[in-house]
């Protein structure tokens, strides 16, 4: 699933449900990097879905649910994201990181491996976070 994915967002220009099944399953795989995901989290990204991609609350939520199935067979967070880069513009990139912050501060707690998978994605994907902390 995962590989077939990649081979879709390397093509020019990558589809668009690709492009945001790939982006849906990176922010689950932030979110799940403290090994809890909880509905805050959950509801987090179900919003940013649809907002960023004009979705119906429940395309957003089956969205979610594909980018899920599709995170447990993705490889390493680092790997994930490396594949990702070239595929997204830049300014696509930083939307995506600072979407990944609001998911990964909606719970209210952010632990160390979650900040860690958070600011490892970011600098993989060539953003600055030092904007977005408080």
């Amino acid at each position: 699933m995962f590989n077939t994915l990649i081979t879709s967002l390397k093509s020019e220009p990558p589809a668009p449900a690709d492009l945001q099944l790939a982006l849906a399953a990176l922010m689950v795989r932030v979110a799940k990097a403290d090994s809890l995901y909880v509905f805050e989290e959950i509801r987090q990204i179900d919003a940013i879905l649809a907002k960023r991609f004009a979705l119906s609350p429940i395309d957003a939520t089956k969205l979610r649910d594909r980018a899920q199935a599709l995170e447990k067979t993705a490889p390493d967070t680092m790997t994930f994201a490396k594949s990702l880069k070239s595929a997204i513009p830049f300014a696509e990139r930083s939307a995506i990181v600072a979407a990944m912050w609001d998911v990964m501060m909606a719970d209210g707690q952010v632990v160390p491996s979650e900040a860690t998978a958070f600011h490892d994605v970011a600098r993989v994907l060539g953003v600055d976070t030092t904007d977005l902390e408080v």
